[in-house]
Order: C-alpha cells, then structure tokens, then sequence
C-alpha cells in the first residue's frame, strides 16, 4: 500500500532528480568542512576548526531537511556517496577561499532547482527553497567576510593567529551591514 502512496508525489521526475542532487552537493559540503576542520586543527586554529566542524553539521542538516522533503512530497529520496573529499587546502587562506567557492556553488544549484521548479509550475518546492536562498546568502556573506581578514590583517607574523581569534566574531548579516 505505502508503495501505492509513493507512486503519487507531486514532485516531476527532474525537480526530484534536482533535489537529490542538491542533497548529494550538501552530504559533500559536509564532508569538506570536515575536512577542512581537521586541516585547521593540525595547523593549530582552534578557532577555525570549531568553526569547520559548526559548518559541517549546518550542510548536514540542509541535506536532511531536503531528504525529508523529498519524502514528504511522496518522492524517493536517495542516500549520498561521497567521495573526492579534499584533505588538503593548500594555506590556512586556501581554505576560506574553497570556503566560499563552495557555498557559491550551493548558492547556484538553489538558483537552478528553483528556476526549474517554477518553470514547471511547483510552487512548492519554489516556496520550500526560499528558505535555502536566504540562507546562502548569509553563509555567503559571512565567507566573504572571514577570507576578508586576510587582506585586512595579514598572515605574517601573528597575523594568521589574529585571523583565527576573529573567526568567532563574525556573524550573519546585520542592517548596518545593508547600510556600508
């Protein structure tokens, strides 16, 4: 009977594709903080690393909560392989710029699920997304703002140890931000 259930979902064959896709992208983005906690750890950021691994749990949530919207809406939400998972990142820079490569690549996988959903006339996964959309737009902020410490305070001396104990102070975008 539930498999009776299943077959009637209100999701096309392409916007569910779409969305295992993107929960594939988060499962891998996951993958890469962690990674790139560990890489801070060893390089001795403390800071960073317990940034990376709050970053890791974040992507791991978006991907549940897109599973879990593929099986609500009656579709089969599928399971990740992740592999490739960088270890390496070149520089303690090197990691906040694939930082926020990544979440630029997030950002533009939303964009194409939500324009193909409401070129096909789902409203709702449009209107699901939208939560995802203003998301990205904070991580991406906050990436652009961390890989910013770099140039303002430099990594020579003890500048890469100051860029670490400023890590936690950045947050979310405020009005004041909207207003510079």
């Amino acid at each position: 009977m539930k498999d009776l259930v299943r077959m009637k979902t209100s999701l096309s064959e392409e916007i569910e594709a779409l969305l295992n896709g993107q929960v594939k992208m988060e499962a891998k983005s996951s993958s890469i903080y962690l990674a790139m906690a560990a890489y801070c750890d060893r390089l001795g950021f403390e800071n960073s690393s317990e940034f990376f691994f709050q970053q890791a749990e974040e992507e791991r949530q978006h991907m549940l909560k897109i599973f879990r919207y593929i099986a609500d809406a009656g579709g089969t939400p599928v399971s990740p392989d992740v592999a490739n998972v960088p270890q390496e990142f070149g520089s303690f820079r090197g990691v906040y710029e694939n930082a926020l490569e990544q979440e630029i690549e997030v950002t533009n996988a939303i964009n194409k699920i939500v324009s193909a959903a409401y070129k096909g006339g789902d409203h709702t996964t449009a209107n699901f997304l939208q939560w995802f959309i203003s998301e990205q737009q904070e991580e991406e902020f906050t990436a652009r703002k961390r890989l910013e410490l770099f140039d303002v305070i430099g990594e020579e001396g003890i500048g890469a140890y100051m860029i670490d104990q400023k890590i936690p102070e950045i947050g979310p975008p405020t009005s004041e931000d909207a207003e510079a």
